[in-house]
């Protein structure tokens, strides 16, 4: 365990759902493999298939689709895309099929009620194990049950009485220690990323090179923000966010558009790695 708040669908979406059935579809022979993502995909004028924002933004998972690589895009169709999820039902009850009336899945699907913990309490026993929640400032405030309970900007469920509100700042998994502390603390600028899949026209360390504007999204229910690529004094990639975010948590992923909203072209994407504050005051309390 790293204290980290990995994503599963990203996971399950470049594994389970495009690498394998992608091989099966390819075993049968079959052209293409259309899945009920909520995502547009289209031609380009090169001839090169692009992933877009779907049409009803509030369905849109283009955010959990950043990983699918260009060979993937190309065999890939999502007819629901330009749907709003209300027709998509009316469609399906018109139909006949039973999952018209299903409910919305708001959990990991494979995790029965939604108790994550106790799948990894039982993989990794030791992500349960008890230490201490520390204040920036050094004070000892209390224990807590486990790290994998925790994440970058969590405020409820600490299990500490204070007189302010106080989040989750960073979580040391090696010391089993959860440092917490005022809100604006929460706010970085930088965020360094891996594993990162790139979609645009032009290689990505050129990107980079180049200081390219773009839109980014770290959590999947946040509106896409501005920001710029850059590379850091050792040549390693850098996003660089103009007005800073909160909770940004590494294990998440940092996702790439060129547009704020409307059908914006996904661009990528990569693995959230460590992030900078947006103040050296703040930086020098957070390390």
């Amino acid at each position: 365990m790293r204290g980290e708040t990995p994503i599963p669908c990203v996971r399950c979406n470049q594994t389970v759902k495009f690498r394998d059935l992608l091989a099966t579809a390819g075993d049968l022979g079959a052209a293409v493999l259309a899945t009920g993502h909520y995502v547009s995909s289209r031609l380009l004028p090169s001839g090169r298939r692009a992933l877009f924002r779907a049409a009803e933004s509030a369905r849109d998972q283009s955010y959990f689709l950043y990983a699918t690589t260009q060979p993937q895009l190309d065999m890939l169709r999502f007819p629901l895309g330009h749907m709003a999820k209300a027709d998509v039902r009316a469609l399906a009850a018109e139909l006949g099929l039973p999952v018209a009336e299903k409910p919305d899945s708001q959990d990991i699907c494979f995790v029965p009620g939604g108790d994550y913990a106790s799948i990894v309490e039982r993989l990794r026993p030791e992500a349960g194990e008890a230490g201490d929640i520390v204040h920036l400032d050094g004070r000892l405030l209390g224990r807590h049950r486990g790290v994998m309970h925790y994440t970058i900007g969590q405020r409820k469920g600490l299990g500490i009485s204070t007189p302010e509100p106080l989040y989750v700042i960073t979580i040391d998994a090696a010391r089993r220690e959860v440092k917490v502390g005022p809100r604006e603390a929460l706010a970085v600028r930088d965020i360094r990323i891996g594993d990162v899949n790139w979609l645009g026209e032009t290689d990505f360390m050129t990107a980079c090179t180049d200081g390219t504007d773009l839109y980014v999204k770290v959590r999947s229910t946040r509106a896409p923000t501005p920001a710029r690529l850059t590379r850091d004094a050792a040549g390693e990639p850098v996003v660089s966010l103009v007005q800073g975010e909160e909770g940004v948590a590494p294990g998440q992923a940092c996702v790439f558009y060129d547009a704020p909203d409307g059908g914006a072209r996904l661009l990528g994407g990569g693995t959230i790695l460590r992030t900078g504050a947006v103040s050296a005051g703040l930086a020098a309390r957070v390390a």
